[in-house]
């Protein structure tokens, strides 16, 4: 069970440890299912991280919807991570904050939030390898394969950059972009331990039953 308490060092040590499916947030793509029925349906099939992305909301909305995420990882024992808004993360004591490459720069985000957890998405090497020295907490590696979840997204980097990519920074790191169950094996085997879905679970008939399969899909891929 991981402390909603815990220091900077202690949620770092947890996701490193036990965070394998990292579901994100859609609810433009959740079949008319709200975000809070999602994150109900991901905690309960064991989701120890979730990560809240409303690119539509009014801030008050937003803010509300963090509160709920806020109180119901607290009561599940997950990390909360919001989706660019440094601001909502910070008023909603989300655990963190996951930074694209046109988000706010890292580096300044780190002097606000210096117990925050900072993802940072990464389609260059480039951005791997300063990763670290910008205060980030761990990388996204992506998007691997083609995804509709975001527009005008080249190139797929395909999994062979899971390894040339990982191997430049010693932070840990997720994979996303058009993930789907059939991919975990190959995904593992290139090195990945995380792997963030989107329309994967959004979209599930079940969210909490194919949330779990995930998980055991990875676990025995990683055994």
């Amino acid at each position: 069970m991981f402390p909603k308490h815990a220091s900077y060092q202690g949620k770092l040590t947890f996701f490193r440890e036990n965070v394998t499916i990292y579901p994100v947030s859609c609810e433009p793509l959740a079949n008319g299912r709200s975000d809070i029925e999602w994150l109900e349906g991901v905690l309960a099939g064991g989701a120890k991280i979730v990560q809240l992305r409303d690119k539509c909301s009014d801030d008050r909305t937003f803010y509300q919807k963090a509160l709920v995420f806020r109180e119901k990882t607290n009561e599940a024992g997950a990390l909360f991570i919001v989706n660019n808004r440094v601001d909502i993360a910070l008023l909603a004591g989300a655990d963190g904050v996951h930074l694209g490459n046109n988000d706010l720069p890292v580096e300044k985000v780190r002097e606000f939030g210096p117990d925050l957890i900072i993802g940072v998405s990464c389609n260059k090497q480039e951005q791997v390898a300063t990763a670290k020295e910008r205060g980030g907490s761990y990388f996204n590696i992506g998007p691997i394969y083609r995804t509709e979840t975001k527009k005008n997204l080249t190139p797929f980097l395909g999994s062979d950059a899971i390894e040339s990519f990982s191997s430049l920074c010693d932070l840990p790191f997720t994979v996303m972009g058009g993930v789907k169950r059939e991919h975990i094996q190959e995904l593992v085997a290139r090195g990945a331990r995380r792997i963030a879905v989107v329309t994967a679970l959004t979209q599930a008939k079940d969210i909490a039953a194919e949330t779990r399969s995930w998980i055991n899909e990875i676990d025995k891929a990683s055994a």
